[in-house]
């Protein structure tokens, strides 16, 4: 009996030695095998961008082994390591970080390197030139792909930023930033060492080449509460306050506050220098809010809160309440109609009638659907199609008219953060700023995508850069370019 025992375990000893790969795959330590002749051969020059599997390369000729990582530079696998005990394991989430890492590093060289892109394939300066000499292009469409290639070829520059506190640049981080509509000033909400935010006003008027200087203009507030959400608002004149959503904390309630911008040194255009109005709503749960321009809700905001929207007038504190069936993310008055329009976390897009009385029934006016909760929502100038983002990453642009989405805006990228849209419809683009930190630009008119710009620094989700683009940067006489905020440092991508 014990005979025939040593004899089978010197079998299996001999099996193991003839098959190394069993050897391996049952030891402890890091896996490495190297990939037949054939799979290097068929999976030469595979230029792929990185995937998220567990291959990493995308490359559908080397075989996908459970638990084990497909290395193309070392052409090994590697063992997936479980748990958090061992020192350094090599997981899928750091895989997927290291190749986007070196993805963001290969786009910023190129960047550099690549003086002219071509937004659109086939494109360029003469040939579309030559098109508009010929009678194929009207004046519109040229004057729209000649901003298209102008916008292709921005360069970034880093901004220089004069304060009187030198320190405190150095130290606070950019949260959001957001410009106003002559595009002269930027509003800026900055996250200090300390803790809490506190708030700025940069001046864009010195934004000129080749030197790209700027003045902050800071006062003494101070907030320990999140900003969920702001807007320029228009009390005394156009853009004389900035409207702030606070978040809630531990028994302090949440609330809307009107800034006055003239609480900002030197940050008010000549002849309006008179003290604005300092005011503060309690507002329990807020989590956007929007200013009307139109003239029947005169001096009035919204706040979406949850499962309610709040409409307050300023000068009388007058309120109105409207019920809905989730939380209100996303806000924004139309202009020349009566309606607020409204998206939920539900995914439902709708349209309140300020005529209407909020106890009624018939102050729903339009109703769309996303399959994700409602980020962002812009009105186009007409008012007749509506811009809208979700927490899935879809941006459509709907018909109001007609209540269908007929354009869909590919490769934004969002899981669930709070991130806003730009619509610039004198330039004729669209930007967004994805969770992978990549800012990217569309063509209105066809859904292209016309350029993707990754962050300067490597992808977090305390740093996605918050970005402002304008047709005039630094007021009536500016260059078009795109504004981007990312930790201490502001860029500015002008047009060349």
């Amino acid at each position: 009996m014990n005979r025939s025992n040593w004899q089978s375990r010197r079998r299996r000893r001999r099996n193991l030695q003839q098959n190394p790969w069993f050897e391996h795959c049952n030891s402890s330590e890091r896996y490495t095998m190297e990939v037949p002749q054939s799979l290097q051969d068929s999976g030469h020059g595979n230029d792929e961008s990185p995937s998220t599997s567990s291959k990493g390369t995308g490359d559908s000729s080397v075989p996908d082994l459970p638990g084990f990582y497909f290395d193309p530079e070392k052409n090994r696998y590697f063992r997936l390591l479980p748990g958090h005990n061992n020192c350094n394991p090599l997981t899928r989430e750091g895989i997927r970080y290291k190749e986007m890492e070196s993805r963001r590093l290969q786009l910023l060289e190129e960047e550099d390197k690549q003086k002219k892109k071509i937004a659109r394939t086939g494109f360029n300066a003469s040939s579309f030139l030559r098109k508009s000499q010929l009678g194929f292009l009207n004046v519109t469409s040229y004057c729209r792909l000649a901003h298209e290639l102008r916008m292709s070829c921005m360069e970034r520059k880093k901004v220089q930023i004069e304060s009187s506190d030198p320190s405190a640049l150095a130290s606070d981080r950019f949260n959001l930033i957001l410009a106003d509509t002559n595009s002269d000033r930027l509003f800026t909400v900055n996250d200090v060492k300390i803790g809490g935010s506190k708030y700025g006003i940069i001046n864009l008027q010195g934004l000129k080449t080749p030197t790209f200087k700027v003045r902050m203009h800071e006062n003494l507030y101070f907030t320990n509460r999140k900003v969920n959400s702001m807007c320029w608002a228009s009390l005394n004149h156009l853009d004389s306050h900035i409207l702030l959503c606070l978040m809630g904390l531990a028994e302090t309630p949440g609330c809307a506050t009107l800034l006055p911008a003239s609480l900002f040194i030197s940050s008010q255009p000549a002849g309006t220098d008179r003290p604005g109005m300092l005011c503060s709503f309690r507002i329990p749960g807020a989590w956007s809010c929007a200013w009307s321009l139109n003239i029947q809700s005169n001096n009035c905001f919204s706040t979406g809160l949850s499962r309610r929207v709040l409409l307050t007038n300023v000068v009388t504190g007058h309120r109105q309440s409207y019920g809905t069936n989730s939380d209100v993310l996303a806000q924004q008055f139309a202009v020349m109609t009566p309606l607020l329009f409204n998206g939920c976390r539900s995914g439902e897009i709708f349209a309140i009638d300020l005529r209407c009385p909020s106890q009624g029934k018939g102050w729903k006016a339009t109703n769309l659907f996303h399959d994700s909760a409602v980020t962002s929502v812009q009105i186009l100038q007409e008012e007749q199609y509506l811009m809208a983002s979700d927490m899935a990453g879809k941006i459509k642009l709907w018909d109001l008219r007609a209540t269908k989405c007929i354009r869909q805006y590919e490769g934004h990228v969002n899981e669930y953060a709070y991130l806003p849209l730009h619509v610039h419809e004198e330039e004729g683009i669209l930007v967004a700023v994805g969770q992978d930190c990549y800012t990217r630009i569309w063509s209105l008119h066809d859904a292209q995508l016309l350029r993707t710009i990754p962050s300067p620094y490597p992808a977090s989700k305390a740093d996605i850069p918050s970005v402002a683009f304008s047709s005039r940067l630094g007021g009536f006489r500016g260059a078009p370019g795109l504004l981007m905020a990312v930790r201490q440092d502001l860029y500015c991508f002008s047009y060349s």
